[in-house]
């Protein structure tokens, strides 16, 4: 017998293990080389692994188990034989009848999903899904429960044999059915974390635990990006397929600190600090399977509509589950963008082997002092988390105060000064 095994293969920067989120082919099934063998779940992305070889398998791992990288998962005994298909006997068609009743159709739920409607009586056929491919999401369950009608509870049942009485009841005491499905949800629900969610909180607990992170904030005011998009974005829409946003003017600015402060663009490598002379910015995506950070290469050599295509095709592959190990993995800095879901201000949390992370939040109109006279601008709050063994408070605050002064004066970004 000649076996060949089939290994977890190398994932990216920093991922020493990850989980079998399922089989395409079952145990003992004859399989193709290069077929999709299975699929593996990070805490960066999910993706799909082929078949070495052609032959049976044989799994030594069962689905959601946890593995380490280059961790044999299976065998394939290439001498096996694929099975031979006899050929089907063909018989006459029986003429089809007027009328052909459609199958009833095969709902697919969520494990958290299918609890929340098994708990409440309704079944899954009945409750349409908004997931991909009409899968049942725990939002779906949840308001199927909560559109569902009130039931009222049945009067007691008389045993079998014996009569009631005039007035309804029966002769003897009866077992009474309660029916508690009604509008009101469960008090507690329990669902799993998934494999992404499990290593996201791993990897968020393991940067709090590895690294020295401090916080510092400013504010930068937005009044002269917005009159540049005002005056400029009808004509960039049309010149380049794609509206100028916020995003853009701040990868922009993050270049132009990180080349000011070359320590924040660094990383610690035991006790060696590696200098890392290219720009290669994430950009927070949040997605149904969690938070996303795909990575802009080279951002420093694209302009202001490179940056703004690049972020639309990487946010649109994550939220499709279309995202490589490729795209996640190697940035250099990363910016998160809190302020879509309405943040005023947070601490982000380092990406490791990254030392510092931008936070941007939700732009809201203050009053603030210029030329010794109150006036009303729109105003946003910046955090910069870094990490204290390698970054020091006063480079900390001149970073931040840098990207303040290119987001408030964009011009400087376009004249190098």
């Amino acid at each position: 017998m000649a076996l060949e095994k089939v290994i977890v293969p190398p994932a990216g920067e920093s991922i020493t293990e990850a989980t079998i989120n399922r089989w395409f082919k079952p145990d003992g099934a004859y399989v193709e080389a290069d077929e999709p063998l299975f699929e593996m779940g990070t805490d960066k992305a999910t993706q799909e692994v082929a078949a070495p070889a052609s032959g049976i398998l044989q799994h030594l791992v069962k689905e959601g188990e946890i593995v380490d990288i280059g961790t044999v998962i299976a065998h394939i005994d290439t001498e096996g034989q694929k099975p031979v298909v006899a050929a089907p006997t063909l018989t006459p068609r029986a003429a089809p009848a007027t009328t052909v009743a459609a199958p009833p159709r095969e709902a697919i739920a969520s494990p958290a999903a299918q609890r929340i409607l098994a708990e409440a009586g309704i079944p899954a056929s009945q409750v349409p899904g908004t997931g991909r491919a009409g899968r049942i999401t725990k939002a779906d369950a949840l308001q199927a429960v909560v559109a569902a009608p009130a039931v009222t509870p049945r009067p007691a049942a008389a045993p079998v044999g014996e009569a009631p009485t005039a007035n309804g009841t029966p002769a003897k005491e009866a077992t009474q059915e309660t029916i508690t499905v009604g509008k009101r949800l469960p008090r507690i629900t329990r669902e799993p974390m998934s494999p992404i969610r499990r290593h996201i909180a791993a990897r968020l607990l393991e940067s709090q635990h590895t690294t020295a992170t401090l916080t510092t904030f400013n504010e930068a005011d937005m009044t002269a990006i917005q009159e540049l998009r005002a005056k400029y974005n009808e004509k960039f829409e049309k010149k380049h397929g794609i509206k100028l946003g916020f995003m853009s003017v701040f990868v922009k600015a993050a270049i132009e600190a990180l080349k000011a402060f070359p320590l924040v663009n660094a990383r610690i490598d035991g006790n060696d600090i590696i200098h890392q002379h290219f720009y290669d910015i994430g950009v927070a995506v949040s997605t149904e399977k969690g938070l996303m950070v795909p990575v802009i290469r080279n951002a420093d050599a694209l302009s202001f509509a490179e940056i703004e295509k690049q972020i639309a095709l990487l946010a649109k592959k994550a939220r499709e589950g279309k995202i490589t190990v490729t795209d996640l993995e190697g940035g250099t800095f990363t910016i998160t963008n809190g302020g879509i879901f309405g943040s005023l201000m947070s601490t982000p949390i380092l990406n490791p082997p990254q030392v510092a992370i931008l936070g941007m939040h939700t732009i809201q109109k203050r009053p603030v002092v210029i030329n010794d006279q109150i006036a009303i601008r729109p105003m946003m709050y910046l955090a910069l988390s870094y990490d204290h063994r390698i970054i020091d408070g006063r480079e900390a605050v001149q970073f931040l105060v840098r990207i303040k002064e290119c987001v408030e004066n964009p011009e400087r970004m376009l004249l190098d000064i």
